[in-house]
C-alpha cells in the first residue's frame, strides 16, 4: 500500500479526511498502520478527520494507545449488537463484554470521538432486543451511532443456514418497526438523523461520509478499494495476490478497472441519488451553484410522480425524502439510475 500511496503522488491532493476500513483493518499491527499514515500525513490538513474500523476481538490497549500516538482521531467499533446469542449466530468474533472493555479502554486513552455500528433485520431479533441494545448503547454515549439493515452475501455460512430456513429473519413490516423505533429512541436521546443509516451527536457528523454523499473526490488505498476521481468510478482488483503482484512490479495501472465514466448528465442524476440520502435532502440553490440548472425543473416528471407518490417533498429550498421515501427510499434512488 505504501507504494501505491507514493504512486499516486499526493502532493497533487489536499487530503481533509483518512478512512481506514473496508474489512477490519484492525487485525494488523498498529506499526503497519502507522507506516500507511506516515506517507499521507504530510498532504493532510491541520485536524483532518482520521477513522479506524475497529473490531473489539482484534485491538487491546496497546494497540488503541498507538492508534492514539499515530494520529488516529476516530473510532468506528463494529459491535452490532449487545445481545451475545445474536452476535454468535452471525458470526462475529466478539462478546458484548469485549466490546465494553474496548470502549472504556478507547474512553480512558482519550478518544472523544467514537461511532458504535448497530444492525437490524438479524435473524430471530425482536424489537425488544433491539431496544435492549440501543439502550445500552446510549448510556455509553457514544458521539455517533450507524444503524445499518442486514445484507446477506451469498456464499456465506449466514447466508446458507437462512436459506436453508435454520435461521429466520424478521418480516419486512418487523423491520421497518426496527427502523423507526432507532430513530425515535436516538432522537429522543439527543442523536441528529443527518442521514438514511446515521445518527450523531452535535458537531460529530462523520465528515468522511459526509463529504461522499456530497459526491466529493476519494482515493482508495489497497486491495479492492474504489475511488471517485475526474469523473470516474474505479477500483483495485479484489485478488489479493494479483494486487500485490502488480504493485511489486509497478503495474499500478493493472489493478485498476475502471467502473464508470460520467457525463453531466450521470454527475447530476448520481448527485441526486447522493443527497436523498441526507435527511436534509438536496439545497436547490446549492445544487444550482454546482451544476447551473434547477433541480426542480430538471426533474419536473420524476419530482412530480414521486411527490404524488408522496415519497419526496419540496420545502422551500430543499428536496427530501418524506417518512414514507426513508421506507421506500430504493424506489425514489431508482428513478435516478
Amino acid at each position: 500500500m505504501v507504494k501505491e500511496i507514493k504512486n499516486v503522488n499526493l502532493k497533487n491532493y489536499t487530503v481533509k479526511t483518512i478512512y481506514i476500513g473496508g474489512g477490519t483493518p484492525s487485525i494488523l499491527e498498529s506499526s503497519l498502520i502507522q507506516k500507511i499514515l506516515n506517507e499521507i500525513m504530510p498532504y493532510a490538513i491541520k485536524n483532518a478527520e482520521i477513522t479506524i474500523e475497529i473490531n473489539p476481538g482484534t485491538v487491546d490497549e496497546e494497540k488503541l494507545k498507538d492508534y492514539k500516538n499515530i494520529g488516529i482521531n476516530r473510532l468506528s467499533i463494529g459491535l452490532q449488537s449487545t445481545d451475545d446469542n445474536l452476535l454468535k449466530e452471525i458470526g462475529r468474533i466478539h462478546n458484548y463484554k469485549e466490546f465494553l472493555e474496548i470502549y472504556n479502554l478507547a474512553r480512558n486513552i482519550g478518544f472523544s470521538n467514537i461511532n458504535v455500528d448497530l444492525m437490524l433485520g438479524l435473524p430471530d431479533q425482536t424489537i425488544q432486543i433491539l431496544e435492549n441494545s440501543l439502550n445500552k448503547v446510549i448510556a455509553l454515549n457514544p458521539e455517533h451511532i450507524s444503524i445499518y439493515s442486514l445484507i446477506l452475501e451469498e456464499n456465506t455460512k449466514l447466508f446458507d443456514l437462512v436459506n436453508n430456513g435454520k435461521l429466520i429473519l424478521p418480516s419486512e413490516e418487523v423491520e421497518r418497526k426496527m427502523y423507526w423505533k432507532v430513530k425515535e429512541m436516538l432522537e429522543q436521546n439527543g442523536y441528529i438523523h443527518y442521514e438514511i443509516s446515521n445518527f450523531a451527536k452535535d458537531n460529530f457528523r462523520s465528515k468522511h461520509n459526509s463529504d461522499c454523499w456530497e459526491q466529493k473526490e476519494y482515493i482508495g488505498i489497497g486491495c479492492a478499494a474504489h475511488s471517485y476521481m475526474d469523473l470516474k468510478r474505479y477500483s483495485n482488483t479484489e485478488n489479493i495476490e494479483e494486487y500485490i503482484n502488480n504493485i511489486n512490479n509497478c503495474n499500478f495501472d493493472k489493478n485498476i478497472t475502471v467502473h464508470e465514466v460520467q457525463t453531466k448528465e450521470d454527475t447530476e442524476k448520481e448527485y441526486m441519488l447522493l443527497g436523498l440520502r441526507k435527511i436534509e435532502g438536496i439545497s436547490v440553490k446549492i445544487y444550482k451553484n454546482k451544476f447551473g440548472e434547477n433541480p426542480i425543473f430538471k426533474y419536473k416528471k420524476i419530482l412530480y410522480k414521486l411527490s404524488k407518490e408522496d415519497l419526496v417533498e419540496i420545502d422551500g429550498d430543499y428536496i427530501r425524502l418524506t417518512d414514507k421515501g426513508l421506507d421506500l427510499a430504493n424506489l425514489v434512488w431508482e428513478e435516478f439510475v
